[in-house]
């Protein structure tokens, strides 16, 4: 009897570990995955461009988007920042980093402005992944929404 008490308990071992390593293991990809989804992977290189981009708008602003392009997606969606990605002199820039700011901004108080003299929305411009400060774009009225995973402009 005490043969059968023991496989009997180490089974209920085994089921016991089992359903608490799956259980662990889909708690850890749903983390995974809420993170990914929230920050967006491809765009998470472009944090490091947080600080070049609140230098550009003069620590004004509040944060509300970060979002990693290809430059050639911005000829007809932006194309003021197309033209300041195309413009800029050496290699060409294939991607950039697009960091967008809420706030007052005006022109003489960002650096390298371009688009309205003023803006409720600074949109700086940073060549990937070289962290070069490409441009800030000051809109006055914002065509769209954003959120803070991805800019609903471009």
């Amino acid at each position: 009897m005490r043969a059968g008490r023991g496989r009997g308990t180490t089974r209920r071992a085994w089921r016991i570990g089992a359903v608490a390593l799956a259980v662990l293991g889909s708690v850890a990809l749903t983390a995974c995955t809420s993170v990914r989804n929230d920050l967006g992977t491809s765009d998470s290189g472009c944090y490091v461009a947080l600080p070049v981009a609140t230098a550009a708008v003069g620590h004004q602003g509040h944060l509300r988007g970060v979002r990693l392009v290809e430059v050639s997606s911005l000829r007809g969606h932006a194309s003021r920042l197309y033209r300041a990605a195309t413009s800029v002199p050496g290699p060409k820039i294939e991607h950039v980093c697009l960091v967008a700011y809420t706030g007052h901004f005006d022109a003489d108080a960002v650096t390298q402005p371009i688009g309205q003299p003023q803006g409720v929305l600074a949109v700086v411009e940073i060549e990937y992944p070289d962290n070069r400060l490409v441009a800030t774009l000051l809109i006055a009225h914002p065509p769209l929404s954003f959120g803070h995973s991805h800019l609903g402009l471009f």
